[in-house]
């Protein structure tokens, strides 16, 4: 996974780098730390860990990659070893307030879909299931020069595909995997 995380840091930075200036486009990468809410099976007040990497053309619609990770989803690591991780493709629409450049304020929302992949390991048993998803959310990111600023949104994840039931026999008893979803709060920095 941190080869994953090296390729995409990388890449996003080419991006930032190479993007023209006279097309006013706009790269950018957001690291964040979050947390899980409101969700299908119990995981209240979980972490999770991720990065943002986008690209406004003209600094209004464009493209990102969501990629987030939550160890301890399911419950505590004492308990049984499990995590949640997602990859998504959105679409993002944001109006900069204040221009492109310098400091200024950008009220989004952002929507796509990709892979949630839930991974739970008990004694005897282990189960890892990769779902088909969507993401849909709406945040602001806050710049306090060209290239540094501050971002945070929320976001409702969900999949779409599956109505596999999961009987582990730890509490989480006819676990709906087609009925799994969740809310994240994240906040992070935004280098473009």
């Amino acid at each position: 996974m941190r080869r994953v995380l090296k390729a995409l840091v990388l890449t996003a930075a080419v991006v930032c780098v190479g993007a023209p200036a006279q097309a006013r486009a706009e790269g950018y990468i957001s690291p964040w730390a979050g947390v899980n809410f409101s969700g299908s099976d119990g995981q209240e007040g979980k972490q999770a860990y991720g990065f943002n990497a986008g690209y406004m053309g003209a600094g209004i619609i464009g493209f990102e990659g969501s990629l987030g990770w939550a160890p301890n989803f399911f419950g505590e690591a004492n308990d049984f070893n499990n995590h949640e991780f997602d990859f998504m493709a959105n679409l993002i629409i944001g109006i900069p307030v204040g221009g492109t450049h310098g400091a200024g304020i950008r009220p989004f929302v952002t929507g796509g879909l990709g892979a949630i992949n839930t991974s739970i390991d008990v004694p005897g048993d282990n189960f890892s299931n990769t779902d088909f998803g969507y993401n849909l959310g709406a945040g602001l990111m806050g710049y306090f020069s060209d290239h540094f600023g501050v971002r945070a949104d929320v976001r409702y994840l969900r999949t779409i595909n599956s109505d596999d039931k999961l009987d582990l026999g730890t509490g989480l008893d006819d676990f709906d995997l087609g009925g799994f979803h969740f809310w994240r709060a994240t906040f992070g920095v935004v280098i473009r």
